[in-house]
């Protein structure tokens, strides 16, 4: 008898660029994507899907409320825990974690500590420490770009695809944190319990990637 598994889905990009692999699994909606509802069977026997906010895939993971979760390496950074195993990266919704701002702008002036705007605190503040720096720290969620050029920031990380948008406001990237891709997690007790069925779509999820790539 077929294992049952709850796979948890990130809404927005990474749903967007998985469509050709979750396609090709099998690991679609039966009745199609509904806004309404977030808890979906799949055309694949055995597999219901969660369409969640990616911020919200770490802890559905690691809690079991979800057997395997896609979600991109900044969400992971961000959350942590030790209750995620981390087999594969998918290898696509790429970017990269940056350090940016207006051109010139010295963040290590020394006459006070550089503010710094990111949906991401723990992973700018733990960068910016191993580098020897204390940091002010703003968080937002969204429109980081306006932040250094209105002076609410000396600084932003965020993600950066192309870098157009950064381009546009005429900011430039200081540095690169870290290069950012979409990871497959599992849930530590599932993969014990439901070894089997865990790794079946683990390795089936490493067969379409590579075929894809």
């Amino acid at each position: 008898m077929t294992q049952a598994l709850t796979i948890a889905l990130s809404k927005g990009r990474i749903l967007e660029d998985s469509q050709a692999i979750l396609g090709q699994l099998g690991l679609v909606p039966r009745e199609g994507l509904n806004d309404r509802l977030l808890r979906l069977p799949s055309q694949a026997e055995g597999v219901d899907l969660l369409v969640i906010r990616p911020s919200d895939v770490p802890p559905y993971v690691e809690h079991g409320a979800a057997d395997i979760g896609l979600v991109g390496k900044d969400v992971l950074m961000e959350y942590g825990g030790s209750g995620l195993f981390e087999p594969l990266d998918l290898g696509i919704a790429r970017c990269r974690l940056v350090v940016a701002g207006l051109p010139g702008t010295n963040l290590r002036n020394g006459r006070r500590r550089p503010r710094i705007a990111t949906k991401y605190p723990l992973i700018a503040r733990d960068h910016f420490a191993r580098k020897g720096g204390q940091v002010e720290l703003i968080k937002l969620y969204g429109s980081m770009e306006l932040a250094p050029l209105v002076g609410l920031a000396d600084a932003i990380v965020d993600l950066v695809a192309t870098g157009n948008t950064l381009r546009a406001n005429g900011l430039v990237e200081y540095e690169t944190i870290a290069e950012i891709s979409t990871r497959l997690v599992v849930n530590k007790a599932s993969l014990k319990m439901k070894h089997d069925a865990v790794m079946h779509w683990v390795n089936r999820f490493r067969e379409a990637s590579e075929a894809l790539a």
